[in-house]
């Protein structure tokens, strides 16, 4: 009877110590990665690290003995300030800001070949590759170009952080597959660059030598006493223009009113002619009638009685018949 209390009192005690353990290690078999973060096992007690499988954020089972090596997941921030030679030999300082990200599925690769110390060679890089991109400009360019130049130095930055390799998905991010950029399926190791888009760029400020900025201020102010004498020459045209364009509209309005005046006296005369064809035709019609009421018909005494109605019509003739009677008015008044 002793000796079985006692097996179960071992039986009792190894469970209690095994749930104790469950208890303790379970919980401490789960490690968590956030959503910032990836990661890859690495076993505590001897650090060994396995990268073949590589974690996103969440909470994973992975013993007890286990912890995770953590990599930054999203954007890494870099701005730099670079002395870079345009393509006239002169010095120009810029300032880059560009946003990079690690690949997930070449993070092996990046930990094989950086471990976790890849942002000075991530900077390092980029600075090589602006320096060897800002050549082909010229100072001029840095300013009158900027997006040009912009775009060049992002594809320079781009390919030496990310390589030559379209991405796996075009459609990411704007710069996932670049022009003429290897298929996927078919790049080397080499091809990777060192595992990273760069999916945005910003270049900021570009600063010259003073002597040079002098020089650009100068050009530029002669370019501007260039444009403004160019205006004045071209106002001082348009001037003459227009007050040819005034003179012209004033002498065809004096032809126009001399028109008018003609057209104005042609139709007076026209008008009066008219008239005295009226009044004469009238006369004449008159005549006839009076001459044939009267029974006149010797054509002397018509010349006769025609001349006398004549000078009836002039105001400073008068008619007498002798030197004591004087005849006032006109002939056959009555």
């Amino acid at each position: 009877m002793g000796d079985e209390t006692f097996i179960i009192k071992i039986i009792v005690g190894v469970f209690g110590v095994g749930g104790l353990l469950t208890v303790i290690l379970v919980p401490m078999s789960f490690s968590g990665l956030e959503y910032y973060e990836y990661g890859f096992e690495r076993r505590k007690s001897t650090g060994v690290v396995d990268s073949t499988t590589v974690f996103s954020n969440g909470k994973h089972y992975i013993g007890p003995d286990f912890e995770f090596k953590v990599f930054q997941a999203d954007a890494h921030f870099v701005n730099l300030e670079v002395t870079v030679f345009t393509s006239d030999k002169l010095e120009v300082e810029l300032s880059v800001y560009f946003q990079y990200f690690l690949r997930k599925d070449d993070l092996p690769f990046l930990h094989q070949q950086f471990d976790l110390y890849y942002e000075n060679v991530m900077e390092s890089s980029a600075v090589d590759a602006l320096k060897g991109a800002a050549p082909v400009f010229s100072t001029r360019q840095m300013f009158d170009n900027r997006l040009e130049v912009e775009n060049a130095l992002f594809k320079a930055v781009g390919e030496r952080l990310g390589g030559i390799c379209c991405g796996k998905d075009c459609s990411a991010f704007p710069q996932a597959c670049p022009r003429d950029c290897k298929p996927h399926e078919f790049c080397e190791l080499g091809d990777k660059g060192l595992f990273a888009d760069v999916k945005y760029f910003q270049l900021g400020a570009v600063d010259i030598p003073r002597d040079v900025e002098e020089r650009f201020l100068r050009a530029l102010t002669l370019q501007e006493d260039s444009e403004k004498e160019k205006l004045l020459q071209e106002a001082q045209v348009i001037r003459k223009e227009t007050d040819s364009m005034v003179d012209q509209i004033q002498n065809e309005a004096q032809v126009i009113s001399q028109n008018a005046t003609a057209q104005s006296g042609l139709i007076a005369t026209i008008s009066q002619a008219n008239y005295t064809a009226v009044i004469e035709s009238a006369r004449s019609q008159g005549l006839k009638l009076l001459y044939n009421e009267l029974g006149i018909t010797d054509q002397n005494h018509k010349n006769s009685f025609d001349y006398l109605r004549t000078l009836r019509g002039i105001d400073n003739v008068h008619f007498t018949v002798d030197f004591q009677q004087r005849i006032v008015g006109g002939f056959g008044s009555n």
